[in-house]
């Protein structure tokens, strides 16, 4: 069997010429017979099965024949922030994948400090004629920004979705995880550990997502811990959404005499592991860590984190139908679309230690 097509040299043969069509049936889990239809367009192969077929191609690094390259049915972009937390390639990657299937051509466009704007980054995307944006984390989250610039962009005849993060002064599609069942879901998972002094490290409060969690916690500690507000508050710390951030929070955490912290992303709650280690405790003997969207590879950290797993690959789907709608000239279900987040517990959260 021939190798993957190098970048240099000449125009790479058709995958029929140069992969056995048992390799990529494999690859994809079909037959020869259905991979020997799809490379010669026979009728009797479902459009799923098609793209498992030319997915395993692209998995084993071949050229698509040219006959089986797809028309783009336009470009739609997608504006994120910074890509060193790990749940927003995450997300990303759902989302292009899912746009790729409906013959979309997905443009990634990622804010940096220093760098683009989200306002410059759509005047960008606008003037190459995308035909729809998705909006993850950005300024609609962010309850002190000016929203009116969504509805200028809506007057330039653009449609978009919006995910984490809701206001309602804008008409459009939003796509949220259900964070005040989130902070539920960790404090009633450490107060069955027996943890009392539960600690709370968030980003800043004018953000949509900070806010629903510091509502989740304040009830979810009223309820299963009969504490009051004033209480529960006490022993929250806002920072950056960033390891440095969760280190830092985690000393007044600490000096508070908590038990447990529960986090606003799991880089807050690496931080939160490292400051405890530095102290000369341990994680969960002495403190109890749980984090927050259950990015890729959380689960061989040391140790192996408890954290709230966000439906990414649901969230991502359903962005992409909402925007699919507003393209198609569907207004209808301009709502907020909310997914239930899911505890998953792993080796960072134990039982409270004697007091």
């Amino acid at each position: 069997m021939a190798g993957p097509s190098s970048a240099g040299g000449g125009s790479a043969p058709p995958p029929a010429a140069t992969a056995r069509l048992s390799d990529i049936a494999a690859q994809a889990g079909v037959s020869e017979a259905t991979v020997s239809r799809v490379f010669n367009g026979r009728a009797g192969v479902s459009p799923t099965t098609r793209q498992t077929v030319l997915a395993a191609l692209d998995v084993l690094g071949y050229d698509r024949p040219v006959r089986l390259r797809q028309r783009s049915a336009g470009m739609i972009g997608l504006i994120t922030p910074e890509l060193n937390n790990p749940i927003f390639p995450a997300l990303a990657q759902v989302i292009e994948q899912v746009l790729t299937r409906y013959g979309y051509t997905p443009l990634l466009c990622t804010q940096t400090p220093g760098g683009s704007t989200e306002d410059e980054l759509v005047d960008m995307l606008v003037e190459r004629g995308v035909t729809g944006i998705v909006f993850v984390s950005g300024l609609h989250a962010d309850t002190t920004a000016d929203m009116e610039r969504y509805a200028r962009l809506a007057g330039r005849g653009v449609p978009f979705v919006l995910i984490n993060g809701y206001s309602e002064r804008i008409s459009a599609p939003f796509v949220s995880p259900d964070d005040r069942a989130a902070m539920r879901m960790a404090v009633q998972h450490l107060a069955e550990l027996g943890h009392e002094r539960i600690g709370l490290a968030l980003g800043q409060r004018r953000f949509v997502p900070v806010l629903r969690k510091l509502e989740g916690f304040a009830a979810a500690c009223a309820e299963l811990l009969g504490q009051s507000e004033q209480e529960s508050a006490s022993r929250i710390q806002h920072t950056l959404f960033s390891v440095e951030g969760g280190h830092a929070a985690a000393g007044a955490l600490l000096d508070a005499d908590c038990t447990a912290v529960v986090c606003g992303s799991d880089l807050m709650a690496f931080g939160v592991v490292r400051a405890v280690r530095q102290r000369g405790l341990s994680v969960p003997g002495d403190v109890s860590v749980v984090g927050f969207d259950d990015s890729p590879l959380i689960a061989f950290a040391d140790p192996p984190l408890t954290t709230i797993r966000q439906p990414v690959e649901a969230m991502g789907a359903a962005a992409v139908d909402a925007l699919l709608e507003e393209i198609n000239g569907n207004a209808m279900h301009r709502a907020e679309f909310v997914f239930q987040p899911e505890l998953v517990v792993r080796g960072s959260t134990g039982a409270a230690r004697p007091r």
